[in-house]
């Protein structure tokens, strides 16, 4: 059989190419006359301009200094292809780059993700394409816009601290963004609101460090500062957009650029050739980290499901773990949890794991 793997990074523990080799290794070790191919994917989130960067090749990686989500400095890489640019938030809102103890979308800023945008601006990029996800933050793109030269300010006409929660106290937005007429893309991983049970605070807010008691004051925070993006930025109505809430609202802030959202999942596995890659294929594999309700709303598992039901090919999910037994384009979803039977048995050796679930399904499905 030729088996494709086309999985998503597993969040914290393994890129998407850590976790496609570890597949394919299981698998082969399972039935070892099976040809396996390993596409590693991104829907936005880390690893976006990792995947693009193999997929494009005229594309050239440049540095830029800029600072985490804490204001420590940070040096984040982005694609320049002609006059396109490929920003990934996470370089320098990720929240990857917090320890656990560090995680706070109360305090946590887009600033670094605007240094980056402005830099690529000033080097002549006419067109960014910004991929949305794994972010630590909640402010909505405040912090983004603020490094842009929009500065969000209280009643006194005092700018604002950083952070989610100081957008409660937002009375205005001081000045347009300087961004010489260039096009944005928001290459999200969610179709999320800004606001609402699927929005940035309630769905994501939580993973990001905040605790229960915080959800409404933060949504509060998100709500104000939506009408003031609106009011004094535009357009109209973006805060209920799809993708207005995707990496902690930094999707409403790209709209208020003039941006349009675009499917990170689409974009990426446009430019790999998945389509091409699945209709060569037997079985598809992909995964990620946690496979769940958020998984169906635009991320990159759903992309590649569709992609195998349109060729008429069956497709698999291994995940670390999983919420969802079944998807009407999928043959089958495993996780490593279930395998080793407990979270913590499946955080202690993450592709260890993950092999030893590829070659059990492998196994299985040799016997059906």
């Amino acid at each position: 059989m030729r088996i494709l793997i086309a999985p998503d990074k597993f969040a914290g523990t393994m890129t998407a190419a850590e976790a496609a080799s570890a597949i394919a290794e299981g698998w082969r070790h399972a039935r070892t006359g099976d040809a396996a191919v390993c596409l590693p994917l991104a829907d936005g989130g880390p690893g976006f301009i990792d995947v693009l960067e193999a997929a494009i090749p005229a594309a050239a990686r440049r540095t830029v200094d800029a600072c985490d989500p804490l204001g420590r400095p940070v040096e984040a890489d982005y694609l320049r292809e002609g006059d396109t640019a490929y920003i990934e938030s996470a370089a320098t809102c990720g929240l990857h780059l917090l320890a656990a103890a560090e995680r706070d979308p109360r305090t946590a800023t887009t600033y670094g993700l605007g240094q980056v945008v402005a830099a690529a601006i000033e080097t002549g990029a006419r067109r960014i394409i910004v991929g949305l996800g794994g972010s630590a933050t909640n402010d909505a793109g405040a912090g983004m816009l603020t490094a842009l030269g929009s500065i969000s300010r209280d009643l006194a006409g005092d700018a604002l601290p950083y952070g989610g929660a100081a957008l409660a106290a937002c009375a205005s937005i001081d000045g347009r963004p300087h961004t010489r007429g260039v096009e944005f893309i928001a290459a999200t991983d969610v179709d999320s609101p800004l606001l609402g049970p699927h929005g940035a605070t309630y769905m994501f807010g939580p993973q990001k460090g905040a605790a229960d008691a915080d959800l409404p004051f933060l949504e509060a925070a998100l709500a104000n500062f939506g009408e003031i993006v609106e009011r004094d930025l535009g357009p109209s109505g973006a805060a209920q957009w799809p993708g207005a809430g995707a990496a902690g609202g930094l999707g409403l802030a790209l709209f208020a650029l003039g941006g349009r959202r675009a499917s990170g999942a689409k974009l990426t596995c446009e430019a790999v050739g998945l389509d091409a890659a699945v209709a060569a294929s037997d079985l598809v594999i992909t995964g990620e980290g946690s496979f769940d309700a958020q998984s169906l709303r635009g991320k990159l598992a759903a992309e590649v499901a569709a992609a195998a039901a349109a060729h008429g090919k069956p497709c698999l999910v291994l995940a670390g773990r999983s919420e969802l037994d079944a998807h009407p384009d999928l043959a089958g979803v495993h996780s490593v949890t279930e395998l080793l039977g407990s979270a913590e048995q499946a955080m202690k050796a993450p592709a260890d794991g993950l092999r030893a679930l590829a070659a059990s399904v492998a196994e299985a499905w040799d016997r059906a």
